[in-house]
């Protein structure tokens, strides 16, 4: 099952139920504190809750009638780097000062967690993503993206858009946060797909496409049996001494980077199609 939040004809805000070419708006009004997505996610059972907030009389609504939103409400989001052989190999080549380290984290017991977004600095379906103005060489991170709740409970998967200032960091591991973080340095969505039964790893691909004037100048391919790191793993990880009242998504990591003369360009469109999830499109810009 997944689920969205969706912006209305009228302007009104409410989450959703995603089918193929249509949502289903959730009557929240059923349960006394169901307001936002995230309190059905946070829910005990998110699918059971869902369901039960699907009135049979309401009628579904066709997917271009209604604008889908980022499916964050107040959640961090975190990131994981270097957990596909393929982002260990790009970080050792774009930092020499610090290419011994991403090589000693790909094999660690510790993962390289980060800070990536507050609620405000995401981009939704549709919404531009930036390449910061001091950045010469800067790509999209495609990622398959944790839903986790307050309790550190794996609840749902989503789309994740990375935005990556490559140089910034590479000119020093110790610029991560600038290269990693600023406004709309991150994409989330289109939906959220409950994690009600287990991913087929080997079976969910991951499709990066960057367009140039409506042509095709980045494809790039991958799975995540090809990730490292355990989803579990990573989540135990990101709530070791740390707690997140409102909840958080991860990003996992990886595996598909443009090569090293490619970076982005203002006016450039990023699709990310993740099996079972669907596709996330963001145009892209960048200040002269």
């Amino acid at each position: 099952m997944k689920l969205a939040r969706i912006r209305l004809a009228d302007g009104t805000q409410t989450v959703a139920a995603v089918h193929p070419n249509t949502v289903q708006p959730l009557d929240l009004t059923q349960v006394s504190n169901c307001h936002s997505l995230s309190d059905v996610l946070h829910s005990e059972d998110p699918a059971g809750l869902a369901r039960f907030l699907l009135r049979p009389d309401t009628q579904p609504i066709a997917i271009e009638e209604v604008e889908l939103l980022a499916p964050i409400d107040s959640q961090e989001v975190w990131a994981a780097g270097v957990t596909y052989k393929r982002s260990q190999v790009a970080r050792m080549e774009e930092s020499e000062s610090g290419a011994s380290h991403y090589d000693k984290v790909y094999n660690a017991d510790r993962p390289e967690l980060f800070m990536k977004a507050t609620a405000n600095r995401v981009s939704g379906p549709g919404q531009p993503v930036r390449v910061r103005k001091d950045s010469k060489w800067s790509v999209p991170e495609p990622e398959f993206t944790l839903v986790i709740n307050p309790a550190g409970k794996i609840v749902g998967y989503t789309i994740g858009n990375d935005m990556s200032a490559r140089d910034i960091e590479g000119e020093n591991p110790l610029y991560l946060p600038q290269a990693k973080v600023y406004r709309q340095c991150a994409g989330l969505g289109p939906c959220i797909l409950l994690a009600d039964e287990p991913v087929n790893l080997k079976d969910t691909a991951i499709e990066l496409i960057i367009y140039r004037a409506d042509q095709e100048v980045f494809k790039g391919t991958t799975d995540l049996g090809q990730l490292h790191r355990t989803f579990d793993d990573l989540a135990k990880w990101l709530y070791t001494e740390s707690e997140f009242p409102n909840g958080a998504f991860l990003m996992t990591g990886t595996g598909i980077v443009p090569d090293d003369n490619f970076t982005l360009e203002n006016g450039d469109s990023v699709s990310i199609t993740i099996a079972g999830i669907g596709t996330l499109r963001n145009p892209v810009v960048k200040d002269a």
